[in-house]
């Protein structure tokens, strides 16, 4: 099956700017044209294109897709090379990840304190500014 640019765009949730963008860097190999010059794509190319959205949410730069796609381009055999790419990446998201986790744990706790604070369960208190203690 073939695909417009549209089509494309449809398929992978990229914009249309994103995807000329892409394919003008280099990043979709063997994109192929009409007869009236618009490229097309094939089902491959689609499965490709949403890899590179991956990546792209992987923190990749565009120098870092277009170095992991010549490492795929290679074959089999760069798959270690590939590996050692996607293992850094890993590592990175799941620091960030333990990052997010730690700021979704603190507003789970400042909310529960400031509902038991509005329920009368707990007296406010605050590191910011002084509140006068009852005699």
């Amino acid at each position: 099956m073939t695909y417009t640019m549209k089509e494309a765009c449809n398929q992978t949730g990229l914009s249309y700017d994103t995807l000329k963008f892409y394919c003008n860097e280099g990043l979709v190999p063997n994109v192929k044209r009409d007869k009236n010059n618009y490229r097309i794509f094939d089902d491959n190319d689609v499965a490709w294109i949403g890899s590179l959205s991956c990546l792209k949410s992987c923190n990749m730069s565009i120098q870092e897709m277009k170095d992991y796609l010549n490492l795929c381009l290679e074959g089999e055999k760069s798959i270690p090379q590939r590996q050692v790419i996607l293992d850094a990446k890993l590592k990175e998201l799941e620091e960030k990840m333990q990052e997010l986790k730690k700021s979704i744990d603190y507003i789970h706790w400042k909310q529960n304190f400031y509902n038991d604070v509005l329920s009368g369960k707990t007296k406010y208190y605050s590191n910011l500014i002084s509140i006068e203690k009852d005699d």
